[in-house]
């Protein structure tokens, strides 16, 4: 009887299984379309168009000693757009922890999220807008969009360790970036064309440029949709009579008590949090390298930013494939070793000469979208299970909102130096730093203190 019982019943259970496995992979190829939506902005925006855009739009309001005066404050105009980023992730630092404990509270991902992406894709639009010398305005849709952006990755993220079995997710995480990497590819080809053809279609090059700027906000909240539509939230137990907004403050409290109790994930957030501003401030800040210190033409940079985009696609995917033969761990320091390379590479390169910009490109192609997969991924395992969203907010922290020393580093160097080259060569420390701290972090014994299954190759 016992046995007629559980052949009667295997069946169902399969088809239960294989119906579970159906709905988390709609959810996983939802999940990837929002990174194919606003990797345009970071790319676009953030990587090409608005740094030297904006930094000549500063020079136009700038004074004769080369100073704009942002609050009354003298900033030389070359740095006005290092300091936006800064104060933008400082912005963001003010706001992810509790949306990140709201999430959790209420269960409610998904319309935080929309939000949070469409606030993004309106001030990104609205930089149409941006000319003359409006440089005020260019720094407060930048900070914006760029703090509604991390926000938006918080909830994002969160949704991994919910859509992904633990041996799975070096795999989602390096497609999600992947489509993130095509999509940015996609629209740089684009972008190219108009800016290039800019005259042939009646437009000035300052046109061509915010309309470039524009479009990724239309991308962005197009294919936002996608995610949304796909995406579910999960229910959660609430205590009776609290309200979301009143138990994240208190959660937001109780998260940062908690955290304490991980010290091992910690570990691993601050090797996460120092290298990660050195990549987070070389996507910011090439664009302004290329052109002020290495006197290339914006049509030189797009091309080395779409070579970036192409390569990129390859080496998360490549990474994710090492990944699973030598450990994420592993991977991401050789990752830490290529990028202090590169950037000594990058000092030496002589002015005016695009071959060796698109070798450095190449290089950072190679190393970007894998080392963020991993980081992704292998924090994920190191989240305590119904935590997704207040943890990946002080993940997310890392990832943007206190990447704010690297442009301030940048930034300040370029002021007291007035040389590019000094700046860039400034970030090595925080690859070699980081380096030698995620070293020391063990990340099997990590898992296993935040409750979770340790994966084979880790």
């Amino acid at each position: 009887m016992t046995a007629q019982t559980t052949d009667e019943t295997e069946p169902g259970a399969e088809d239960g299984a294989a119906a579970t496995a159906a709905a988390r992979r709609r959810e996983q190829h939802g999940w990837y379309f929002y990174d194919f939506a606003c990797s345009v902005y970071s790319t676009s925006v953030l990587t090409v168009f608005l740094g030297p855009y904006l930094t000549s739009v500063a020079k136009a309001a700038a004074d004769a000693q080369g100073y704009v005066h942002p609050l009354g404050v003298p900033v030389r105009a070359g740095s006005f757009f290092a300091y936006a980023v800064s104060a933008s992730v400082i912005a963001a630092v003010l706001i992810m922890p509790l949306v990140g404990a709201v999430a959790d509270r209420s269960g409610r991902k998904k319309p935080l999220l929309a939000a949070a992406a469409y606030t993004g894709a309106a001030a990104t639009a609205g930089m149409f807008f941006l000319d003359g010398d409006r440089y005020l305005l260019g720094g407060l849709l930048l900070i914006v969009a760029n703090a509604a952006l991390a926000v938006s990755m918080v909830l994002y993220n969160a949704f991994l360790p919910q859509i992904a079995a633990p041996d799975e997710r070096d795999t989602v995480s390096s497609r999600g970036w992947a489509f993130g990497y095509t999509s940015g590819a996609f629209v740089l080809v684009l972008n190219l064309v108009l800016y290039q053809g800019h005259a042939s279609f009646g437009l000035s090059e300052g046109e061509a440029v915010r309309i470039c700027l524009a479009s990724a906000g239309v991308w962005w909240g197009a294919f936002a949709l996608i995610p949304l539509r796909r995406l579910r939230d999960r229910t959660v137990v609430r205590e009776a009579g609290v309200g979301p907004a009143v138990s994240g403050w208190r959660q937001l409290v109780a998260t940062l008590k908690d955290m304490r109790r991980y010290p091992l994930t910690l570990s691993f957030l601050l090797a996460y949090l120092i290298y990660n501003d050195g990549v987070q401030t070389v996507i910011s800040q090439a664009s302004v390298y290329g052109s002020e210190e290495l006197e290339l033409e914006q049509s030189t940079l797009i091309v080395a930013v779409l070579l970036v985009q192409v390569l990129a696609v390859a080496g998360a995917l490549g990474m994710g494939r090492l990944a699973r033969a030598y450990g994420a761990k592993r991977t991401i320091l050789g990752s830490l070793a290529a990028w202090a390379v590169t950037l000594g590479a990058g000092y030496f390169l002589p002015a005016r000469t695009p071959v060796w910009f698109f070798a450095l490109a190449a290089m950072i192609g190679l190393v970007l979208g894998g080392s963020q997969a991993l980081s992704r991924s292998l924090f994920s395992h190191l989240v305590p299970a119904g935590k997704e969203a207040e943890y990946f907010s002080a993940y997310e922290m890392s990832d943007r909102g206190l990447s704010w020393v690297g442009p301030l580093v940048f930034g300040l160097t370029y002021q007291v130096t007035g040389s590019y080259r000094d700046a860039i060569i400034s970030l090595v420390v925080f690859f070699a730093l980081g380096f030698v701290l995620l070293a020391r972090v063990p990340v099997r014994r990590a898992v296993e203190a935040a409750g979770n299954p340790v994966p084979e190759r880790i």
